[in-house]
């Protein structure tokens, strides 16, 4: 058994041994006082809406409340429609872009940048990549809050995009049990089953297990994947709360897309391949593995005060041995195209450390809130790239792609190491606050000190970087009434960069500034949310990959400058007793990127519904419909800049639809149609190269909860 798999069994026993050995030191008696649990559970299962989220402060501010953007995929509608994994769900998320660029490497957009920054209950570090490897599963998240904008409160770095933040499930002091097994398209199998039990009446546990095995649409390509969660948590005094969470995901990949498929002919005509072309060779495989510790520790300091102490430690690990294919092939004979193999390992390690307080505090007859806190971010990775210049395997001619089967001789992968080891290290200290300036205006207000340090090589150059900046916050909310709020914020920017330019050296941070306006409301008795947002961001020396490199040893230049600006409109709720919604419309406008414009969506519409037939007890029907309108991508430009050869995809919509029956009070049979009218569609342009969406596809699932 390989070391690595010892250290992930030592870990998953130790977690475990924690787990059922908690009730050795639990308390018997039961308090009168209680601590306040400040979370949320998830809504009823057939609303959208969600009114609280952790994601924008840690003010203890509802939604409402708080002066961004903030959307939240609920346990419901990721039940409903089957949102498995996190592409999924930022699918179906106003104002969020979806950059599917290869099976098992997907990028995310919100306002015109990428989303680098990625949260697990609220602790995470702003990556200068926000690329997802393989997938992550959400059977084992409560739900996902989307801060849309620069997320000065919280994190003080990052892009002003979006922060993700999904939220683990918790335990439950009542005995619940659930399952799910589900059989697909391309034969995919799935089960779930998710326990979560009280040890006694002030500690609790839970776990989820999943495993998924499929075919794809795409030839050859197969994926097993594999998520074990534990969570306990309990009370160890009356004012003191841990929790700890433990989660492992894994997932393997045979014969994924390392890249994608050429997008033009040597005339400039647009190829057209059946949507299940892939690139893959039929020895190349991608396996992914995450593992994940997070512990919290809550004390209660008086009944308005509570400080919390966070930890979190994180590993990633990547194994793969690839195929990609480049060049332009030829319209009559579809030859020209060129193999390139390469074995690619990763591994990553996160400490994440974060102490605040937070609490109330009164002044000049008024509440006012007020949070202050250190935090502290360690990464450290190493990757490696190997190549085959020997055999003449290594980069070998290639037939039709119309034609091929994925057999190719296999390259032996020893040439040339490459790679990087670098360490990343992030200080922080920050304040913010809430301040009543009259019962319906209130002021919100913060600043953080970060301090970045990169030291390390990548691909032999020496990568010593420092820098420190200090990034304000200021927010205010103007209340109409109980139902009506407007708001207005403002925050700098400020992201540490591992991208390195054409000479290898790593680029300067990106720095910029990022305003909101907006609306908040709430009608029929607080059952429908509604915010209307309009934004304005720039953002300078942003990474933007050199063309035609290679996505091993991908090169950027820093980007003059950046600003895009719209609005988005969001809906969601209890539109009646039998009909819940989430209806959401987002408008954008780029200017100081062409490419980034083109291919970047500038009107988007995401609709989700759910219909509970009134007339027949337990009988359901939903829809989940998304549309953006075209985009395109310029692939050749003659001297003067204008464009010869363009990849354009038409504007088109996707419709998922769904039927749900309750068989009895505890078993309920759900069907499934994804892309219900076949469309046929290019993923993304996000790179030169792209490969089409799943054509039309089904799902049949028996759940049964206790």
């Amino acid at each position: 058994m390989s070391s690595s798999k010892v250290l992930r069994l030592s870990k998953l026993s130790l977690i475990t041994s924690l787990i059922l050995s908690t009730h050795a030191f639990a308390k018997n008696d039961k308090s009168e006082q209680q601590i306040e649990k400040i979370a949320v559970y998830g809504q009823h299962h057939k609303n959208y809406i969600t009114e609280e989220a952790q994601s924008a402060t840690k003010l203890g501010l509802t939604i409402k409340e708080t002066p961004q953007s903030i959307s939240v995929v609920s346990r419901a509608l990721m039940d409903d429609f089957s949102l498995d994994d996190i592409n999924a769900v930022l699918e179906s998320t106003p104002g969020v872009t979806v950059e599917q660029i290869e099976t098992d490497r997907t990028y995310f957009k919100a306002r015109g940048f990428d989303i680098t920054n990625f949260q697990v209950n609220g602790l995470g570090i702003p990556q200068s990549s926000g690329s997802i490897q393989g997938s992550l599963d959400t059977s084992i998240y409560d739900r996902v809050e989307i801060v849309r904008g620069a997320n000065g409160l919280m994190t003080g770095t990052g892009n002003p995009s979006a922060t993700v933040n999904m939220v683990l499930k918790k335990p439950t002091y009542t005995t619940q049990a659930n399952a799910s097994v589900s059989y697909g398209s391309w034969n995919k199998k799935r089960l779930d089953l998710d326990v979560s039990t009280p040890i006694n009446e002030d500690h609790a546990v839970r776990a989820v297990f999943t495993k998924q095995k499929a075919d794809s649409y795409l030839d050859r390509y197969e994926t097993d994947k594999t998520v074990i969660y534990l969570a306990y948590e309990g009370k160890l005094t009356d004012n003191t709360l841990l929790s700890v969470n433990y989660v492992n995901q894994q997932k393997d990949a045979d014969s994924p897309l390392w890249g994608a498929l050429p997008l033009y002919y040597t005339d400039g005509t647009p190829t057209d391949y059946d949507e299940s072309t892939s690139t893959a060779a039929d020895w190349s495989y991608w396996d992914n593995s995450a593992e994940q510790v997070y512990v919290t520790l809550e004390q209660n300091l008086s009944a308005t005060w509570v400080a919390k102490a966070r930890y979190a430690h994180v590993e990633n690990e990547q194994d793969s041995e690839l195929f990609y294919v480049y060049g332009t092939p030829d319209k009559d004979t579809e030859l020209g195209l060129i193999g390139y193999a390469s074995r690619y390992d990763y591994s990553d390690k996160h400490d994440l450390f974060d102490l605040y307080a937070s609490g109330k505090f009164d002044l000049f007859g008024q509440e006012h809130d007020l949070s202050l806190g250190v935090s502290q971010a360690k990464m450290d990775y190493t990757e490696q790239s190997l190549y085959d210049y020997t055999t003449g395997n290594g980069f070998p001619a290639m037939p039709s792609l119309k034609t091929w089967d994925g057999v190719i001789p296999q390259a032996t992968l020893t040439d040339s190491v490459n790679g990087s080891n670098i360490t990343n290290e992030q200080k922080s200290a920050y304040i913010s606050t809430r301040i009543k300036l009259s019962e319906p205006l209130s002021l919100l207000a913060g600043v953080r000190y970060t301090d970045w340090k990169t030291t390390g090589t990548a691909y032999g150059i020496a990568q010593t970087q420092s820098d420190s900046q200090l990034i304000p916050y200021i927010g205010t909310v103007y209340d109409f009434n109980e139902s009506l709020s407007a708001y207005a914020s403002y925050t700098e920017t400020f992201v540490p960069q591992k991208e390195l330019d054409i000479n290898a050296n790593q680029l300067a941070p990106i720095t910029g500034k990022s305003s909101e306006l907006g609306v908040k409301a709430q009608f029929l008795d607080e059952q429908i949310f509604v915010t209307l947002a309009y934004f304005d961001t720039k953002q300078d020396g942003l990474a933007i990959a050199i063309p035609n490199s290679l996505p091993d040893d991908t090169r950027y230049y820093a980007a003059d400058g950046i600003n895009s600006n719209g609005f988005e409109v969001e809906l969601s709720g209890k539109f009646t007793d039998d009909l819940s919604a989430s209806i959401s419309f987002s408008n954008l406008s780029i200017d100081g990127d062409d490419t980034v414009k083109d291919y970047t969506p500038e009107n988007q519409l995401k609709v989700a519904a759910i219909y509970q037939v009134p007339f027949i007890d337990g009988l359901s029907f939903g829809a989940n419909y998304r549309w953006q309108d075209s985009t395109s991508r310029v692939q050749v430009q003659d001297t003067n800049k204008i464009a010869s050869v363009t990849t354009k995809q038409d504007a088109y919509g996707l419709l998922d639809l769904m039927a749900t029956y309750k068989l009895s009070e505890n078993i309920g049979v759900t069907f499934n149609i994804n892309n219900t009218t076949g469309e046929k569609y290019l993923h993304s342009l996000y790179w030169a190269q792209g490969y089409y969406g799943a054509p039309r596809n089904y799902a049949l699932s028996v759940n049964w909860q206790l």
